[in-house]
This record gives structure tokens, C-alpha cells and sequence, in this order.
């Protein structure tokens, strides 16, 4: 048995090993970034999350000359990308791009998380928001919310909504309209967006939550009906589609993205990315191109993001485990 003595002993030298390592961070701090800065995505290439993230990318080496490299380590519903943030040396040369699934729905979606949301990760800002769009097959029999919610209370279960993946924020919308308007739902997933959609207009499910980007342009070109958004307010890329919450007051489900890095990185370098962040979302030309694929731009302090971040954690867990939901 160790002596408390003994213990303190341990404990110091331990500190004392780690002083090289702290020491040299800070000490880098002054010429941050001198080197290429790594954004993991936690996602493929192409996908919502990688547009938002290649766009700020482009938008911070315009404004300030540091050079971004876009690395994507998708799998794990986004665990394994926060994870390898997480687990990275915390020097600032090492950022992600969380989202509401890994940094909100997962951590109480999955008995086994590889890191801790709120302790291992440090927000930066939110840098965007979107919601998801309810969406029909253009000839289906539902001409508004209204009319999909009375069929799913006349057939309880046996209205289909399609899912791009268990837990995604499709489904966790769903889950709560579900809840909200009082029907029983059938999911039925599937691994992504496409073959969900797909499936949606062959008919063999009723209806979807899915991206603006993924929904967009086949309800401009007849092939789907958009019959809500979940965001507060309605799209501007879409503003003859009401919102969720015009039917149920308060509803919103928003797919935010945030930059963030892992515990430990110096406070100077946090603030410092976080004000570049904010000039470079303040710019006309990122507001324009965000609104155009149905994002709301974000910005803030870090205190705000952390803030919003534990709410969402606490919102969306509570959401999962009312919903009895599992992984797949």
C-alpha cells in the first residue's frame, strides 16, 4: 500500500515530467501557427459537414495566410474523427469540426464513448447551423405536416420515415415530432443519405428528414415535396416551406457545427482562432455562401460556444433516452 508520502511523491514527479511538454506548447504560443494547422473531419468528403468545413478552411487562409489542411477520419457516427481531436497533442496545430451527433447525441447514444464531449474537447466557436427538411415523395398523398401527422395517427406504426443512420439528427427530429404530435413512428435506416433517399422515391418509406443540400435540388426539381423545416425560422433558400415549429411551438432541430480542440491548448490560441473564425464568418461573401446551401452562419466567444454546446449535450440526451434509441 502506498503512504499518502509516497503518493504526493509520485504525483509531483509526474507533474514535473509533464512540465517539458507544457512548457514547450507555451512557448510556441507567440509564433502560432507556424505550420500547417490539421481541421479533422470527422466525415467524407463532400458530405454538409465537409462543405462548411472546407469553406471556413478556404475563408481563414484568405483572411489570415495560415495554412489549413482538411483531414477526413470519418466512421463511428463522427466518434473516430473528435477522437483522434481529442487524443491530439494540444498545441493549436490539431482542430475539429464537431457537430450536434458527436458532440451531443452520441455521448448518450453510445454506452462506450472514446472521449468525453464536455472535458476532452475545448469549443472554439460555432461556425454554422442547418436543419433538416421533412420531405415526401412529390406524389405522395401529404400536401402538409398536418396531413402526415393525421395518416400516422390513423396507422400507428405504420407510417415509414427513412433514416440516413441511427442517430443522426434526421432521426432524432423525427423522434421528437413523433413525440410532439403523438404518433407511434417506423424507422427504417439506412447506411447514408443517398440510398435513404432513393429508397423514399421508389416507395418503399413515406418520409425523410434530410440536408438541405440533399434535399434541395430534387424538390426544385419535382421529384420531392418539402413539407417543413425544423430550424426556428424558415430558409431563405427555401422560404415557402413552413417551419416544424409554426404546427409545435418551440420545435427546432439544428445540425450546428463548431470548431473545436483539445483540452489543454493554450487560452491565447484559442482566442486568437476564435477571432479569426469571426472575421472570417462576418465576411458578405461566407454569409452568402452558407445561406445558399441552407446554413444560418454562427460566431461568438468561446464561453458562448461552451455554453450552447452543454445545453444541446443535456437537450439531445434527454431526447435519446426518452426515445429509447440504440445504435445500430
Amino acid at each position: 500500500m502506498f503512504s499518502f508520502t509516497r503518493r504526493a511523491l509520485l504525483a509531483c514527479a509526474a507533474a514535473a515530467a509533464c512540465l517539458p511538454v507544457i512548457d514547450a506548447i507555451a512557448a510556441d504560443t507567440a509564433a502560432w501557427p507556424d505550420k500547417p494547422v490539421r481541421l479533422v473531419v470527422p466525415y467524407t468528403p463532400g458530405g454538409a459537414t465537409d462543405i462548411v468545413a472546407r469553406l471556413i478552411a478556404q475563408k481563414l487562409i484568405d483572411d489570415t495566410k495560415w495554412t489549413f489542411i482538411v483531414d477526413n477520419r470519418a466512421g463511428g457516427n463522427g466518434n473516430i474523427g473528435m477522437d483522434v481531436v481529442a487524443k491530439s497533442r494540444p498545441d493549436g496545430y490539431t482542430v475539429g469540426l464537431g457537430q450536434t451527433a458527436n458532440l451531443a447525441i452520441n455521448p448518450t447514444l453510445f454506452p462506450k464513448m472514446p472521449y468525453d464531449a464536455l472535458k476532452d474537447l475545448v469549443p472554439v466557436s460555432i461556425v454554422a447551423s442547418q436543419p433538416v427538411v421533412l420531405v415526401v415523395r412529390a406524389d405522395a398523398p401529404f400536401k402538409s405536416l398536418a396531413d402526415l401527422v393525421t395518416a400516422a395517427k390513423a396507422k400507428p406504426g405504420e407510417i415509414k420515415q427513412a433514416l440516413a443512420g441511427t442517430g443522426t439528427l434526421g432521426h432524432m427530429a423525427g423522434e421528437v415530432l413523433a413525440k410532439r404530435a403523438g404518433f407511434k413512428v417506423l424507422n427504417v435506416p439506412y447506411k447514408g443519405a443517398a440510398p435513404a433517399i432513393t429508397d423514399l422515391l421508389g416507395g418503399q418509406t413515406d418520409y425523410m428528414f434530410a440536408t438541405p443540400q440533399g434535399a434541395l435540388a430534387m424538390v426544385k426539381g419535382g421529384k420531392l415535396r418539402a413539407l417543413a423545416v425544423t430550424s426556428a425560422k424558415r430558409l431563405p433558400v427555401m422560404p415557402e416551406v413552413p417551419t416544424v415549429g409554426e404546427s409545435y411551438k418551440g420545435f427546432e432541430a439544428v445540425d450546428w457545427k463548431a470548431i473545436v480542440v483539445p483540452a489543454g491548448t493554450p487560452a491565447d490560441i484559442v482566442k486568437r482562432l476564435n477571432a479569426a473564425i469571426d472575421r472570417a464568418l462576418a465576411k458578405p461573401a461566407t454569409i452568402s455562401q452558407l445561406l445558399a446551401e441552407g446554413s444560418t452562419p454562427g460566431g461568438g466567444s468561446p464561453e458562448q460556444a461552451a455554453q450552447y454546446i452543454r445545453s444541446e449535450h443535456a437537450r439531445w440526451g434527454a431526447a435519446v433516452r426518452e426515445a429509447g434509441v440504440q445504435p445500430e
